[in-house]
């Protein structure tokens, strides 16, 4: 029955009759990524060179292994596992609610179809603040069983000594100041970082603390567009990532179903939908359902058939067997 579904995986032995069904497997079993042109492995050195270049850097985030294959098959130069899953994908009502590992799940779909661009997984909240040890252990996680090749994590100076544990255990860091979706609750909200001058002032030396601890990049969340283009001049080889914070940072950073126009909930001034598939599926789903329901779904070209003669013999054999059912009944009364 595995077969006759279209359950058999290539590497299992299939009847005879039923082999090539095999071959259409394609919606339960992922198949090679046919869109993906072949290129160079994205590497922090590669990433740099971006920056020395101006060129800008590109990210989005994924969360699953059909995204991540988008992502890695049109261009994508860094892919990241963003703890926004916890609201667009789990349906949590903040970033703080989501656990290690629920990250390390996700990240692990994401590796799966992620070969070119740099897998970069966040580190949730709770799991690197208590001790540089801590943030550790957590990141081995994400790169051990997640196949994360990098981390993110928020925070400015007081995530300094968890940075430099992080990258002296081999770990590369990507860092997060300004706008701390994680300390939403401390901030009153999600509110632009850094509109006056001693706040700009913290923002401009947590990014150099943090480049000089070793993170090789850093995303600019919620920043007025003057002070991340100051800040971007002033660090010396980390690029920036922005997310509202302007175009003069060395990259650009959104949420999926933000460009793809798939969530309905709040939309930050920042994000510009590039893409209306929220719209794509209703037509979809209303169009399944109206098929169903007016039975012109499936056609005969979308149905199996029975070998010739066989729906007969078939027929003989329910009626032999109605027979034999119907003589024992007899016999016992």
């Amino acid at each position: 029955m595995r077969v006759l579904l279209g359950l058999c995986s290539s590497r299992l032995p299939c009847h005879p009759t039923t082999r090539f069904l095999s071959r259409r497997c394609m919606s339960v079993r992922p198949e090679d990524n046919p869109a993906a042109a072949p290129r160079r492995k994205v590497t922090i050195e590669h990433l740099h060179k971006l920056r020395r270049a101006g060129t800008p850097i590109t990210m989005l985030t994924a969360y699953d292994f059909p995204t991540a294959r988008a992502c890695d098959a049109h261009g994508v130069d860094i892919t990241l596992v963003g703890d926004s899953l916890a609201q667009v994908c789990l349906g949590l009502p903040s970033t703080t609610r989501l656990t290690l590992p629920e990250m390390v799940h996700h990240t692990r779909a994401v590796a799966r179809g992620t070969t070119a661009p740099l897998l970069v997984a966040d580190m949730p909240f709770g799991t690197y603040h208590a001790s540089p040890a801590d943030a550790v252990r957590s990141a081995v996680r994400l790169v051990r069983d997640g196949r994360a090749e990098a981390v993110k994590l928020e925070g400015g100076s007081e995530v300094v000594p968890a940075v430099r544990a992080l990258t002296a255990a081999g770990i590369p860091v990507m860092a997060h100041v300004g706008l701390l979706p994680q300390r939403h609750a401390m901030l009153s909200g999600y509110r632009v970082q850094g509109r006056d001058a001693p706040a700009a002032l913290a923002l401009l030396r947590a990014a150099l603390a943090l480049e000089d601890a070793g993170a090789f990049a850093v995303v600019l969340e919620a920043v007025p567009h003057p002070l991340a283009a100051y800040i971007t001049r002033r660090l010396r080889r980390a690029p920036t990532i922005g997310i509202g914070a302007g175009a003069e940072t060395d990259g650009q950073v959104l949420v999926w179903d933000d460009v793809m126009g798939t969530w309905g909930g709040h939309q930050a001034k920042f994000v510009r939908r590039f893409a209306d598939v929220a719209g794509a599926v209703e037509g979809g789903v209303k169009s399944y359902l109206q098929a169903v329901r007016e039975r012109t779904f499936p056609v005969a070209a979308e149905s199996y058939e029975m070998a010739e003669g066989e729906l007969e013999k078939f027929m003989r054999l329910v009626e032999e067997e109605a027979l034999l059912s119907s003589g024992v009944g007899e016999t016992e009364s």
